[in-house]
């Protein structure tokens, strides 16, 4: 166990970010990896366990108690890739639905990033946070399925993290949502941000205490039901569940979405999940243009041949 004591002129500094730049700098360690290991109580202040985001105080005692070398990711070769198109910068795959992109603890398996490693080793030191999400520069809830780009070297990485911030990669979406929007097309520009138990997110509004962060979303429908509506859907930016709070914002939640649907609403039986799907996206790398698209998984197409019969 490794201890320090917090002198004056080290206060008044976020818990996570001092382990990182004080502790830990010259560590091949990242503030994601820091993080975890805070709320899993490997590294405590006072004895307790705390936020991350704590500001430290005179006479704080930090204790930590982890062996970074003993915890990596699990190779799991069982977990399938669908590979699209591949080359010697990026993997595109199709992302089926109910498999998270990568896990949240160390000791499980079953996650996109397990089967990744397998397939695709050079990965593993890949990243900003390499030890649990390498390669990854955007993400898929668990149940949405479709089109991921995945970076095979560092180089890639930070080109395509650049365009995802800069808003030049093109990311095309389709949902089942309930009801019929009014406007056949629109942009939803609502600001979002955490919940206060932090457990999903919301429209940001002037009582909001949580980060406050824009968004913008367009849409389309494409195809009307007696009750629903198949709708293209594209983000402008990259926030966490930003197309089905905006969806639900505008009275229009996707169905089967039972984390953001609506008080009353019906129940949609035949999904089992928020038909959501990622369509397509489009970017250049290096000079290169890129385009790839994902079919619907079995389930969607299910549920637009349902809603087709039913009228």
């Amino acid at each position: 166990m490794k201890k320090i004591i917090i002198i004056k002129e080290k206060t008044n500094r976020r818990f996570d970010k001092f382990l990182k730049e004080e502790v830990f700098f010259n560590e091949n360690i990242t503030r994601g990896e820091i993080i975890r290991q805070i709320k899993k109580g490997n590294i405590l202040v006072n004895s307790k366990k705390n936020k991350p985001s704590y500001i430290l105080k005179e006479n704080d005692k930090i204790e930590i108690n982890f062996d970074k070398k003993s915890e990596k990711l699990i190779p799991n070769k069982d977990v399938k890739i669908d590979v699209i198109y591949q080359d010697e910068n990026i993997v595109a795959i199709n992302k089926p639905v109910g498999i998270s992109v990568h896990p949240v603890k160390l000791d499980e398996d079953n996650t996109l990033v397990n089967g990744l490693i397998c397939q695709f080793p050079e990965i593993k030191k890949v990243g900003d946070d390499p030890e649990i999400r390498p390669g990854i520069v955007h993400r898929l809830d668990k149940d949405t399925s479709g089109i991921m780009v995945v970076a095979r070297n560092q180089k890639t990485f930070e080109e395509l993290k650049k365009k995802f911030k800069n808003r030049e990669v093109e990311k095309k979406y389709l949902a089942i949502v309930h009801g019929k929007p009014e406007n056949k097309t629109g942009v939803i520009e609502k600001p979002l941000a955490r919940s206060s138990d932090y457990k999903k997110q919301i429209v940001a509004n002037k009582k909001t205490k949580t980060i406050i962060r824009p968004a913008t979303t367009k849409y389309r429908v494409t195809q009307e039901f007696s009750d629903y509506s198949l709708v293209e859907v594209s983000p402008k930016t990259g926030r966490m569940h930003q197309i089905r709070v905006h969806m639900k914002s505008i009275g229009h939640p996707i169905a089967g979405d039972q984390k953001y649907s609506l008080k009353g609403a019906k129940e949609d039986n035949f999904a089992k999940r928020q038909m959501l799907h990622a369509k397509s996206i489009k970017f250049s790398l290096f000079g290169k243009n890129y385009d790839f698209s994902a079919e619907f998984p079995k389930d969607f197409q299910d549920a637009l041949n349902f809603l087709t019969k039913s009228g």
